[in-house]
């Protein structure tokens, strides 16, 4: 991000977000996102999309109508014109598509009058995406060449509609029609009013491309029946046509393997950020809960000196894949790279570990089959004996590997390079989600993890599965009286993830 020089406005970028899925958004959306100083985005936005901007930048919801005050229009005009005429770089999120029921136009013409310049990045509009999630084919060579995007609900201050029933009635392709739950009895009515079917399939889809998403067929004769025996709400999409009969009971984006289960991720926010993206590929429903910060250690001076040494030792051990990401940048940040350990062989604790040396172009000598510290210590304690070993760790954790070093004849030093704390105050999210029975099972990347998701929600856990990443975490869990359902093997987030579809696929739950 760069500031414009004083009295030059910043740029407003109108980006689609998509429709809901974070995966859908344009990689010209994400460019955008990460130089933006000011985001604003809408209610429905995913926020996974929203992360993308950097940590510095403002990112300001415009309110939701369902939850209290959301900003009108001419107050998000004037939002984006006082950010931008401060020099600020603005991103203007919005849900689908700037340009499709999005008011792009109404904001493109206050930031063209106030002399701001914009740019406008298209997004994936709900109708296609929710339409492809659901396997219906909007056009098709038999059933539709044609497809028409239609509003449900039109402004309350056009004095008549903007909408020909009868041309649409007619109209020899798919409907697919936005905002549209409120008004169904009248855009039924109209269409089977002027000739369209009764018997015309309609799909209705909530939430779509989102874990949560319900599809309901019916007929444009009952939707509004069905709408309102179902209590249907928004956000939701309809789709009118012959071509919602070809889409199979279950699509592609149901039929995945956790589709709808609700996964609880505790860990760091890297091996939690990495679990999410893999449960949600396969449809789970993922909330996070860090529980536990990682930080600067308290002290860099143990390990300033140890780097100064770094030519005197013959083993470099990491127990994660934070401990590297702190040591190298240590070492950066005092003038040395990675040539400072040429000599030096390389230990990880398992393939996370091995597999973040990796980014930085270093190979792990020794990685032990099973990913904790006395399998480890099994692998090095053969090779200690006058041995100088340095052992980079958090500021919290067993001595177990240190020990077993000692032990066997090694001189160890132990230097803290990160910290690893509690968080205190609990996810109001999260603590509702548990309170209500919203969450199936809870991923749990560790002991510490394990013991502060304790302090944090205590009784309301005991309704959940637990998924281990590795025997000791388990044995937290246990002393801490919780059962563990499921135990990872490998002892990674890959394993873990394994072991969750292993136990839902086995328990034969049938999709929602």
């Amino acid at each position: 991000m760069t500031e414009a020089p004083l009295g030059i406005p910043g740029t407003v970028y109108l980006v689609g977000a998509g429709p809901g899925d974070p995966g859908l958004i344009t990689l010209r959306g994400v460019q955008c996102l990460e130089q933006a100083d000011v985001v604003l985005y809408d209610y429905l936005v995913n926020p996974a999309v929203v992360s993308h901007a950097a940590d510095t930048a403002r990112c300001i919801s415009l309110g939701s109508p369902s939850a209290g005050r959301a900003l009108t229009q001419n107050e998000i005009n004037a939002l984006m014109v006082e950010e931008a005429r401060s020099g600020q770089t603005v991103v203007r999120l919005k849900g689908g598509d700037p340009s499709i029921f999005g008011r792009g136009a109404d904001e493109c013409e206050a930031l063209r009058v106030a002399g701001i310049p914009f740019e406008i990045v298209p997004g994936i509009t709900t109708g296609i995406a929710v339409a492809a999630y659901c396997e219906i084919p909007v056009t098709h060579h038999l059933d539709a060449s044609a497809v028409a995007f239609v509003a449900g609900r039109e402004r309350g201050s056009k004095a008549t509609s903007a909408l020909d029933y009868g041309a649409l009635a007619a109209f020899p392709g798919t409907l697919i029609l936005y905002m549209g739950v409120g008004r169904a009895e009248e855009w039924s009515t109209a269409l089977i009013g002027r000739g369209r079917s009764p018997e015309t399939p309609v799909a209705i889809v909530r939430w779509g491309t989102c874990p949560q998403q319900e599809m309901v067929r019916c007929t444009l004769g009952t939707v509004a029946r069905v709408i309102a025996e179902r209590g249907l709400t928004p956000p939701s999409v309809f789709v009118v046509g012959d071509v919602v009969a070809r889409a199979p009971a279950r699509s592609w984006f149901t039929a995945r393997p956790l589709f709808g289960v609700r996964i609880l991720v505790a860990g760091s926010s890297g091996t939690s950020e990495k679990l999410q993206n893999r449960l949600g590929t396969l449809g789970a429903v993922v909330l996070r809960e860090p529980a536990i910060q990682i930080t600067a250690p308290p002290d860099w001076a143990p390990v300033d000196t140890a780097l100064d040494a770094l030519g005197t030792y013959d083993w470099l051990v990491f127990a994660s894949p934070n401990g590297v990401d702190y040591f190298l940048q240590r070492l950066a940040t005092r003038g040395g790279d990675v040539r400072r350990l040429a000599a030096v062989k390389l230990a990880a604790m398992g393939s996370g570990t091995a597999e973040r040396l990796a980014r930085h172009s270093l190979r792990a000598d020794v990685v032990p089959e099973q990913f904790v510290a006395e399998s480890l210590a099994q692998e090095l304690t053969n090779r200690a004996d006058g041995r100088r070993f340095l052992v980079a760790r958090a500021s919290r954790g067993r001595q177990v590997l240190a020990d077993a070093l000692r032990a066997a004849g090694a001189q160890v030093d132990e230097i803290v390079v990160y910290g690893n704390v509690d968080v205190e105050v609990p996810n109001p999210k999260v603590a509702s989600a548990l309170a209500d029975g919203r969450i199936d099972w809870v991923a749990v990347t560790s002991s510490s993890v394990a013991r502060s998701l304790h302090q944090l929600y205590r009784d309301p856990l005991r309704r959940v599965r637990f998924a281990s990443i590795g025997p000791i975490t388990s044995a937290t869990l246990r002393e801490l009286g919780f059962e563990v359902a499921v135990e990872a093997s490998p002892h990674s987030t890959d394993g873990l993830v394994a072991a969750v579809q292993a136990a839902v696929t086995d328990s034969g739950r049938e999709a929602p």
